[in-house]
């Protein structure tokens, strides 16, 4: 299959309205908690900009579709317009359901450039994403909260494993309409993954509360966690979620690549730290 083709397109947006999820968040049964998992849940530092973002992401996503022409595009961003607008309503239920501080965020503004600004959110959903599936596994694995609890949770990350998937291969599409080459494309994704690691850099070294999904929550989790432990956890669970999809499509790999380097980096780093002692002793 030829990337930027006709038969492209239809793969990557029919797969991604197959595999729409049909649910209603108000319709959901929230496990009930004892008093220690209720502190737990509500310890979990993401809940406030994960409301506002995902309100956010609704109104622009789907305003997003309304700029497109192609009608298989346009009809798969309007679905993710509702998938992100649906997260937010799931989030708000659970707000209530189990009492959660959160204060009422401002209403959305819808951005002066939806596309830029869907590049942008798409390719920052990437990075977060990645980072959100380790810190989704370490929470399990420590059993923070009951498995119900991830049960439920579990198809809303795969809902965003869909959307990043989609992206990818929506802005190669895109991308290779216009005749970049390769080496045109991924100078455009690095840039864009760049801008995507300023912003979350930048709201993590003002710690104003808005550090995005992960930057803090891996460590509620898991105490005394260690980067090499984060590390695996982020590339064992985006190779999990990345499973779940047709070998055809392209995933996101800048992340998981450069996660495998650092990874491989932390486990030589001891070796050589113990080959200078031993030559210091001799």
């Amino acid at each position: 299959m030829k990337v930027g083709s006709e038969e492209h397109k239809q793969l990557f947006c029919q797969d991604f309205i197959a595999s729409h999820l049909d649910y209603e968040p108000e319709q959901i049964a929230f496990p009930e908690l004892n008093e220690i998992e209720l502190d737990r849940l509500r310890q979990i530092p993401f809940w406030q900009i994960a409301l506002s973002t995902e309100r956010e992401a609704g109104m622009m996503v789907s305003a997003m579709a309304n700029t497109i022409d192609d009608a298989d595009i346009r009809a798969a961003i309007a679905l993710q317009g509702e998938e992100e607008a649906r997260h937010a309503r799931l989030i708000e239920c659970l707000i209530r359901h189990y009492d959660l501080q959160v204060e009422e965020p401002p209403a959305p503004v819808l951005p002066k450039n939806v596309r830029q600004a869907f590049t942008d959110f798409g390719f920052g959903e990437c990075l977060d994403s990645f980072f959100a599936f380790g810190m989704f596994g370490l929470a399990r694995e420590a059993n923070y909260l009951p498995e119900s609890m991830f049960t439920l949770f579990d198809p809303i990350l795969h809902e965003e494993a869909r959307h990043i998937v989609f992206f990818i291969n929506w802005i190669t599409y895109v991308q290779a309409q216009k005749g970049r080459s390769n080496w045109l494309r991924g100078a455009h994704s690095f840039l864009h993954y760049g801008r995507a690691l300023f912003n979350l850099g930048t709201m993590v070294l003002n710690n104003d509360g808005n550090e995005g999904f992960t930057a803090t929550g891996a460590k509620t989790f898991v105490d005394d966690l260690t980067l090499p432990q984060f590390l695996s956890a982020t590339i064992r669970e985006n190779q999990k979620r990345m499973s779940a999809f047709d070998d055809r499509l392209l995933e996101p790999q800048l992340l998981p690549r450069l996660a495998a380097i650092a990874l491989r980096a932390t486990t030589l780093l001891p070796n050589r730290s113990t080959e200078m002692k031993a030559e210091a002793s001799r």
